[in-house]
């Protein structure tokens, strides 16, 4: 696939976009943005991935009227990096959506109320501010001791499913990253018994809504980077990521680990997400084992080629000493 080009906005849009541009010719997200070579390329790379995934999993349908999405900022660094990819985007004429951000106050004591709608009215930023204390509901129904996510996520998720209707969009857009992904593989693996991971694209229960992840693909490393370098004013999840003792924080840290001792190692993993094989799984509800006979045509034949693993063992079984 030939890189995509993410220079130039196409001309018959850069009319639309002038009364959205900062100094410069640029969105006023950007406007204070480094201006340094690794700055570029790391946005660069952001804003490939981000384009790849939206293509790949068919995010946008196909319609005379431009969908409207519903792109969900917690205050924190990938909610605050997926908004400036996908507004990047939009200006550059690339993504033919119309967006509106929603931030959800949740009621947390102390949560600093001013920060994201004066964030979004500095930089032109159509929004909706939602004002529901599930704070409250989560912190008398859950056991002191207890992880407050389960609750706390399908409350949020409500209450963003609620919103998109009233705004008339057709998709919620969360900022989870690749490396979200890899920890619910993992924590589905050890904890639920089941291989699963998050989608980026998603159908709500009711048939009516998306969910889409564009930064499925992108490295929590990178947007740290990112977030890091555009000062985004980060408000940190008391809530929640106060929690001590959280499974997915123990899940992170052996990922981390990994990463550490084989850099590289995540992305590999992250591929394997989208390279899977029924067939060499065990799920009879994938794959048709009891209909696999000798004669058969059947896709579960032992690979043309042995893996590294097995070529690397005979290696060592057989080599003279």
């Amino acid at each position: 696939m030939p890189e995509p080009d993410l220079q130039a906005r196409p001309p018959a849009d850069a009319a639309r976009h002038d009364a959205a541009d900062g100094p410069g010719g640029c969105p006023p997200l950007f406007r204070d943005a480094p201006a340094s070579v690794g700055f570029k390329k790391l946005r660069k790379r952001l804003l490939r991935e981000v384009r790849e995934t939206i293509d790949a999993h068919g995010m946008i349908a196909a319609s005379a009227q431009a969908p409207r999405w519903l792109v969900c900022l917690s205050g924190g660094k990938d909610s605050y990096t997926l908004l400036a990819v996908l507004w990047d985007l939009k200006w550059r004429g690339l993504l033919p959506v119309d967006l509106v951000a929603c931030n959800l106050d949740q009621g947390q004591p102390g949560f600093p109320a001013h920060v994201l709608p004066e964030f979004f009215a500095r930089h032109a930023i159509p929004h909706r501010i939602v004002r529901q204390d599930t704070y409250s509901i989560v912190t008398e129904k859950v056991p002191e001791g207890k992880t407050y996510c389960s609750l706390c996520s399908r409350l949020r998720r409500g209450l963003l499913y609620r919103t998109a209707r009233e705004e008339g969009c057709s998709a919620i857009v969360l900022g989870h990253h690749r490396d979200d992904a890899l920890e619910t593989l993992f924590m589905n693996l050890f904890y639920g018994g089941r291989l699963s991971a998050m989608p980026p694209k998603l159908l709500n229960d009711d048939g009516d809504l998306l969910v889409l992840r564009p930064l499925i693909a992108s490295a929590e490393a990178d947007i740290a980077r990112f977030a890091r370098a555009m000062e985004f004013p980060i408000i940190p999840c008391d809530l929640c990521g106060s929690q001590d003792g959280l499974q997915r924080a123990q899940v992170k840290a052996m990922l981390a680990e990994w990463e550490r001792a084989a850099p590289g190692r995540l992305s590999v993993m992250a591929r394997a997400l989208a390279n899977v094989r029924p067939s060499h799984l065990h799920d009879p509800r994938l794959f048709d084992f009891a209909g696999l006979m000798p004669g058969t045509d059947a896709e579960a034949r032992e690979e043309a080629e042995p893996c590294g693993a097995s070529v690397a063992m005979t290696q060592r079984m057989f080599s003279p000493h």
